[in-house]
């Protein structure tokens, strides 16, 4: 099957559902986003070689946040739950209500999607929610770094630069123009996504590897070209909350 055939086999999936997942959003002012089922390519042959081989695959549908979760939702969690609050909650720029909540561990993370019944994406729906059906490099497309679709940083890794609007985090609902073709928000920038899946090579992957770090996806506000793309992988200990540049959303897998 063609990658053309694929397209048209998602859009008519997805003009036969709702784009967003009716009242189920249990995250106020974060709706769910309707992935439909259907094939979709995961992995790329173009990177690095943790991220190969492309392969074309068939997902199962899911709903997936609109936006990053926000320190505002997150507060709202720590208030309902007695979770500790994130480790940057009370910063000028990183603890405003509308930007994305930073300084979570892999289990804060967890813990908050749980909570609402939810829980984090694993790589698959991820890659599939920010590339579409086709296998973009970019959920906008195919085109690269675009100051008017996503939050990133320096052209050398890693600082932060405000040729994009922000020096650091942009508001969780920013940057419409880089929507994934479903209507999902900063999939790529503004700041890195932990996802469910612990860390290994898609191929020839030891028995005996430590397997413990989680992977993060998508790049942040000091991210440089190189990690700004929909199949680059970060390794990253799931125990460590001081990251100023690391999130999450969550995600409802279909029955």
């Amino acid at each position: 099957m063609s990658i053309s055939d694929i397209h048209a086999a998602a859009m008519a999936a997805l003009l036969a559902t709702s784009a967003v997942a009716g009242d189920s959003s249990a995250i106020a002012g974060n709706p769910l986003i309707d992935i439909p089922a259907g094939l979709f390519v995961f992995g790329s042959d173009e990177g690095l070689e943790n991220e190969r081989p492309r392969r074309v695959m068939q997902g199962r549908a899911f709903a997936i946040n609109r936006t990053e979760i926000t320190n505002r939702q997150y507060e709202a969690f720590v208030a309902a739950t007695g979770q500790r609050r994130a480790f940057y909650a009370d910063h000028p720029i990183l603890g405003l209500a509308d930007r994305p909540v930073v300084g979570v561990s892999w289990g804060d993370a967890d813990a908050f999607c749980r909570y609402y019944g939810l829980a984090l994406p694993s790589e698959q729906q991820y890659e599939r929610a920010a590339r579409g059906v086709e296998g973009n490099a970019f959920p906008w497309g195919t085109r690269s770094r675009d100051e008017g679709r996503a939050n990133t940083g320096a052209d050398v890794c890693c600082s932060g630069d405000d040729r994009d609007g922000y020096p650091m985090t942009a508001p969780a609902d920013s940057f419409a123009a880089g929507a994934s073709p479903e209507g999902v928000l900063n999939l790529i920038g503004n700041v890195w996504e932990w996802t469910s899946d612990v860390y290994a090579p898609y191929v020839g992957a030891s028995a005996t590897s430590e397997r413990r770090h989680r992977v993060l996806r998508g790049g942040s506000w000091n991210s440089d070209s190189r990690h700004l793309t929909t199949t680059y992988r970060l390794a990253y200990d799931p125990d460590f909350r001081f990251a100023a540049n690391g999130g999450f959303r969550c995600v409802r897998s279909s029955p």
